[in-house]
């Protein structure tokens, strides 16, 4: 493994506003404009049950508004706040999943761009190789082909946006729809007609493996150990699939809601390896409803993963702030800015 790398986030945290996009439900409406968002933080979203995080005085209007920051140059032809506003209206899915392609949406984000390493400057979520081979068949993206054609009709829709952009933006959008925070993104990212440039398979995480590995894949992109903990966080939505990753189940019981509950689930409950034919995985012992993965419970053998987990479960506002910098970060690594004074982050 590789030694421990001493780093400083060279991102400035900018100053996101806690409110939230609204649901697909509200965007699809016809009221955009005038619709006020109630003051609950865990609404109900019709019948579904997936919920988003609200805040009192917020006009609809004034929450579609809130445009990707420009740190780089915008494609003039592409209104990114009619982007968001069609990804919003895509989310609620009553025939996928738990209702909500937002969990799926973050998954394709974050393995868009996990591939980074700071060593060779190569992999990231620009190229948008993703959807080419050979980063289509990696195991590790089984079933996030579902994902991109979800997303196509928005391509097709805004022909100026670049895969790479929506395929980010997606994860970005989906995670403040579901009840997280803001998320900083900016357009830039340019896409490449095949996969030519991907990195060799293997720098996405192994959900089978412990500490060793997940400092490994971490540190190569530049994250820290505190980093690392909060964008493992992301497990709080979506579940595990037999016909793609081979595992099974939910990490708690609210998987298309952006909380810490991993955390306080992770914490709390007591975990036993599951009796079955699959791959090594936990269940709680307490219902056998929930599932942690083997590098899941990892987080709680290293002293310094552990603490973090500890300060999250307890403080989820902390989380979210740490969160949206880590991922932030993660959907922007690799990604070069113009040669004019500008910059990322």
């Amino acid at each position: 493994s590789i030694s421990k790398i001493s780093i400083i986030s060279s991102m400035l945290r900018s100053s996101f506003s806690s409110l939230l996009r609204a649901s697909s439900s509200l965007a699809s409406s016809g009221m955009r404009a005038q619709r006020t968002i109630s003051t609950s933080t865990k609404s109900a979203r019709g019948n579904a049950g997936w919920y988003f995080r609200s805040f009192v005085g917020v006009s609809l209007a004034s929450v579609i508004s809130l445009s990707t920051t420009s740190l780089v140059a915008k494609n003039p032809s592409v209104d990114y706040d009619k982007v968001r506003e069609d990804i919003i209206d895509i989310l609620e899915n009553e025939d996928y999943d738990d209702g909500s392609l937002g969990p799926v949406f973050v998954r394709l984000a974050w393995h868009a761009s996990g591939t980074y390493s700071m060593f060779d400057k190569k992999g990231g979520s620009s190229g948008g190789r993703i959807r080419h081979s050979p980063e289509k068949q990696w195991g590790a993206n089984a079933g996030l082909d579902k994902a991109m054609a979800f997303l196509e009709p928005i391509k097709k829709k805004h022909p100026g946006i670049t895969y790479a952009d929506l395929y980010t933006l997606a994860g970005a959008v989906a995670v403040e729809a579901c009840g997280g925070p803001a998320i900083p993104w900016s357009p830039g990212r340019s896409d490449e007609p095949d996969g030519k440039e991907s990195p060799p398979d293997g720098r996405l995480p192994d959900a089978a493996r412990g500490v060793d590995h997940i400092k490994n894949v971490f540190y190569r992109q530049g994250f820290t150990d505190q980093e690392t903990v909060a964008l493992i966080g992301a497990h709080c939505m979506g579940r595990c699939h037999t016909d793609r990753s081979g595992y099974d189940g939910p990490w708690n019981a609210s998987p298309t809601v952006f909380s810490n509950m991993y955390f306080v689930e992770l914490l709390n409950r007591h975990w036993q390896i599951r009796k079955w034919k699959g791959p090594e995985q936990y269940e709680d012992k307490e219902e056998k409803k929930m599932m942690m993965l083997p590098a899941d419970m990892a987080l709680l053998e290293d002293a310094e993963y552990k603490k973090w987990v500890e300060i999250y479960a307890k403080d989820e506002q902390r989380f979210f702030q740490d969160f949206a910098v880590a991922f932030g970060k993660l959907l922007a690594n690799g990604v070069k800015a113009p040669a004019k004074k500008s910059g990322w982050f």
